[in-house]
């Protein structure tokens, strides 16, 4: 008998970007966790801020989910896991509900992870100045792909009593799905945007001394506008999946005095995480110890470093004013302790961050002074903030050997960065040669110094399996 994975589950899908999916997603959240629930989050995608905010209003760990990044089986089991003591998942989705990799497939979409997970989905439409063509919008996306189950429709952005009412009677009268929410136009159910999206949730938290008030007002306009016993029999309605066996979180921490301590940056400046790879790291045997750049004056006694990605460049001048930090990490550095940098750890090892905030674009976005900051300096080049924007998955392998792999070792990542690394000399050695994304020079990125590694790529641990184990396996030889 194949044992059955039988939980409550819901996707919420956004007609498009900026369709409100965010915050109407953390404000049904916050309700249901307030009823008692045990909610699980998830985000379809690999981005870093939108589950902040969920692990914020839930208590727990949000999971990312992305069908192109992670094999089928991999999604599966990722999501069984997370699940295992919830009462209820809730998914939110990415970008509009069909967009993903390839203008002909569903592979890396919101679709794609419904289908699999077999959800019911609630779609959120921007319903800003149309009533009866929101039926179309509704019809069309049903017709699109009838393998997705839209099984409710939440309208966002009303403007008044009768533009709800004649949307609402336009969809339930021509498609037969019914709106199960109509959240009235309101600032409140708007969070601060900036050149990488969200604010995330630690650092608003920490600077935003209205931060609890505003989630506290998305908890309120959701629960007076949005059918959430109607959202609970939906979620109800979602059949028994087969349970997936074990393959990545098979393993069981390696209890030990003797367990390496690997340091984690953690703060305002830093903290884009998956929970996946932090958690593997533990289940690997590592023991973590978190750390502040910006706060902190040295490290802690730790076999390791781990510098994720963040806003360095928000925090440039913190950062720099903090030289006994600084001098800490190009101390263990220098003296080969293992450290691997994603993204904005990339640039704060760098010698310097130059800010270029001139001109127009959504880079300025971002609260930014100008000028140029001393960083650590245990990689070479300096990082320039421009208007590059990249954004992508990027494909790759190992062609030297590091502290998460060995020469030959592929992956699949991806890499969103406004910055690009100048001055590099002419024999800086590479880790990861890309044949998909744009890394630091040309097709290489993973600058490797000593055993120092920064790379523009973020690695999901729960796709690219060697992270964990390897990471863990060359701290423990520090000890």
């Amino acid at each position: 008998m194949i044992d059955k994975l039988d939980i409550p589950r819901i996707l919420i899908a956004g007609d498009r970007s900026s369709a409100g999916k965010t915050t109407i997603s953390i404000g049904i959240m916050s309700v249901l966790r307030d009823m008692g629930y045990k909610v699980q989050p998830f985000k379809v995608g690999l981005d870093f801020i939108d589950p902040s905010y969920h692990t914020e209003v839930t208590g727990r760990y949000s999971r990312n989910l992305d069908g192109y990044l992670m094999p089928e089986r991999t999604v599966s089991e990722v999501f069984s896991h997370a699940v295992e003591d919830a009462d209820i998942a809730v998914i939110e989705g990415v970008r509009g509900l069909f967009e993903g990799l390839e203008a002909t497939s569903d592979i890396g979409s919101t679709a794609q992870i419904a289908k699999l997970l077999r959800c019911p989905v609630v779609l959120v439409i921007n319903a800003r100045s149309i009533t009866r063509s929101a039926a179309a919008v509704v019809s069309g996306y049903r017709s699109f792909d009838p393998e997705v189950n839209i099984a409710g429709v939440i309208l966002n952005n009303i403007g008044s009593q009768r533009h709800s009412e004649k949307a609402r009677t336009a969809i339930e009268t021509y498609t037969g799905i019914r709106v199960i929410g109509e959240v009235p136009r309101n600032s409140s159910m708007k969070i601060s945007m900036r050149h990488l999206g969200l604010i995330p949730a630690l650092e608003g938290r920490r600077r935003l001394s209205d931060f609890d008030e505003n989630l506290g007002k998305i908890k309120t306009i959701i629960n007076e506008n949005v059918d959430i016993d109607r959202f609970l029999s939906l979620a109800k309605s979602a059949e028994p999946l087969p349970r997936p066996e074990k393959s990545i979180f098979n393993f069981k921490a390696r209890v030990s005095e003797s367990a390496p301590r690997i340091g984690v940056a953690y703060d305002e400046a830093f903290n884009f995480y998956y929970r996946d790879n932090l958690e593997l790291l533990e289940l690997a045997g590592a023991e973590l110890v978190y750390f502040s750049p910006v706060n902190d004056r040295s490290l802690p006694r730790v076999d390791g470093l781990y510098i994720g990605g963040g806003y360095p460049e928000l925090f440039a001048q913190e950062l720099e004013d903090n030289s006994s930090m600084r001098e800490s990490i190009k101390q263990v550095s220098s003296e080969g302790l293992p450290v691997y940098a994603e993204c904005g750890g990339l640039m704060y090892l760098t010698r310097k961050i130059e800010m270029d905030v001139t001109g127009s674009g959504n880079y300025n976005m971002a609260q930014m002074q100008g000028g140029t900051f001393s960083m650590v300096g245990a990689v070479p080049g300096r990082t320039l903030m421009g208007h590059k924007r990249v954004v992508s998955y990027n494909i790759g392998r190992f062609v030297k050997d590091n502290m998460i792999g060995k020469s030959g070792n592929s992956f699949i990542g991806h890499e969103f960065h406004h910055s690009e690394v100048l001055d590099l000399p002419d024999d800086t050695t590479f880790a990861i040669r890309l044949d998909r994304g744009t890394g630091i020079r040309g097709e290489y990125d993973g600058i490797l110094v000593g055993n120092t590694m920064a790379a523009y790529a973020h690695l999901h641990a729960a796709s690219y399996t060697g992270f964990a184990r390897s990471f863990v396996d060359s701290c423990s030889g520090q000890k």
